[in-house]
């Protein structure tokens, strides 16, 4: 890792352009019964381990991309997008040689075809000996390697040879089996591969199942510290020596909107072993940053406050104090900054929406403490709360700028600001910091104190008032 903490990735592999063809079809062609497509926007992206350099870097990492590509304009394409997305790309250019170009066509929102160009045959000598050049000079300063092995005719003998025994090698390959001399930390075959590596017809309807009982023969037959099978829209299921297999789970999605989500995978995973998480922890990782692409249309990146928020929405949003002052204090050692504010929320409006989106953009993780049912008694009188705490925690649990509810019974949040240590304490209405009873504890505990104005004319009182007024 960098002085500045950065971590070095280097992604070896087969590089390709994505594109995908918008539009829409109105009429059939008279030539065959098949629709006339009129294109109204191309979209290129990277893909392959460009894909997977690329989310690396939306990740967080340093990359550097050693991989192989033809002179002509799809390989022009592919380094202009690689530039414009910070990935250090170092690709030999092989003269006569086709950049794989995949290309989908989309048709009011659905996939209707996919057609590829691509030259699969073993890459020249001399485009070799350079190629073994580039891998052995970037490996050197790494500290992960992800090798994205798509049969694309990069990785031959040598090239895998000069990755044997590096410390944090993360195989993505479609074949994983000739990758067993290198004893890579880690290996990504899908399901099909794996069935395929056993020799056997993997016939089993619950795919998962059929796994567990053979992890000790996976390891031995990849030589792998760590073999982590996907299993597409049911999450993966990982193995690694003298521990149960560890099963993630995925949220069903379109299959043409899972395009690159392995890639995404693939660079989440690598990236939290990196850093030292263990792999339960990577695996996790993994599978919360492919759940944010495969949202999202085209070939897609996780950005690092993408993978953040989801995996904290897969932690629960809302919390007790203890745990929650807990979850705080991991955040902090990766270096996030805490915005903390309160009020009873009872009837959310757009007042409270605008203020609580503000609020997200001061920092990297919003808590909102609610009052309880209780304390919102005592504070407005009889007839409040008009909604109980549980359903108004969950409101602003649905909000996508708020990262964790709590409740608090006390008048005032000071025994929670006491335990979460807000970096920044924010509050929003007609007050200055100076009304703020909590002001003083916030400073003295290191933090700031600022306030965020409502929306003129809107207020949970007025509302309910009005709704008390009507026949």
């Amino acid at each position: 890792m960098g002085t500045d903490g950065i971590v070095n990735a280097v992604v070896v592999g087969d590089v390709m352009l994505d594109s995908w063809l918008h539009g829409s079809a109105k009429r059939l062609a008279q030539e065959a019964p098949v629709p006339v497509m009129s294109l109204e926007l191309t979209e290129d992206a990277p893909g392959g381990a460009a894909n997977t350099a690329a989310n690396l870097v939306a990740l967080g990492a340093r990359v550097r991309l050693v991989g192989v590509m033809g002179d002509d304009a799809c390989g022009e394409k592919l380094e202009r997008s690689l530039r414009m997305l910070g990935v250090g790309a170092d690709l030999v250019t092989v003269p006569g040689r086709r950049t794989a170009h995949k290309r989908r066509l989309i048709t009011s929102g659905q996939l209707t075809a996919r057609y590829d160009e691509e030259d699969l045959s073993v890459i020249p000598e001399a485009a070799e000996r350079e190629l073994l050049g580039r891998v052995v000079e970037a490996v050197a300063q790494a500290d992960v390697v992800v090798a994205c092995d798509y049969g694309g005719g990069v990785f031959t003998p040598a090239v895998r040879q000069a990755l044997v025994g590096l410390p944090l090698l993360v195989v993505d390959a479609h074949g994983v089996a000739p990758w067993r001399e290198c004893a890579p930390a880690a290996v990504l075959p899908n399901y099909a591969e794996v069935v395929r590596l056993l020799g056997d017809d993997g016939g089993a309807v619950d795919r998962p199942a059929y796994l567990m009982g053979r992890s000790e023969r996976l390891l031995e037959l990849t030589g792998a510290g760590i073999v982590v099978t996907t299993l597409d829209g049911e999450g993966t299921l990982l193995h690694r020596k003298g521990h149960p297999p560890y099963r993630t789970y995925a949220r069903p999605a379109p299959q043409h909107m899972a395009t690159g989500a392995g890639d995404t995978y693939t660079a989440a995973f690598a990236l939290w072993l990196a850093t030292g998480a263990s792999p339960e922890e990577a695996s996790e990782a993994g599978q919360a940053a492919a759940g944010v692409v495969v949202r999202r249309q085209g070939t897609a990146v996780c950005t690092r406050y993408d993978l953040l928020r989801a995996l904290r929405r897969q932690e629960g949003t809302v919390q007790t104090a203890e745990r929650l002052a807990q979850l705080l204090d991991e955040h902090r050692r990766r270096g996030e900054r805490v915005v903390f504010t309160n009020g009873c929320f009872d009837v959310l409006h757009r007042g409270h929406v605008t203020y609580l989106e503000q609020a997200g953009q001061l920092g990297d993780v919003l808590v909102v403490a609610v009052n309880s049912d209780a304390s919102v008694a005592r504070l407005k009188g009889p007839g409040r709360p008009v909604n109980p705490c549980e359903d108004r925690m969950s409101v602003l649990a649905a909000l996508n700028d708020v990262d964790y509810v709590t409740e608090f019974d006390e008048d005032t949040p000071e025994r929670l600001i006491r335990m979460m240590r807000p970096e920044l304490y924010v509050k929003g209405g007609d007050y200055t910091a100076e009304m703020l009873p909590e002001a003083p504890l916030v400073r003295a505990l290191g933090g700031e104190v600022r306030v965020l104005g409502y929306l003129p004319d809107r207020s949970t009182t007025a509302i309910i008032g009005r709704m008390r007024s009507l026949p």
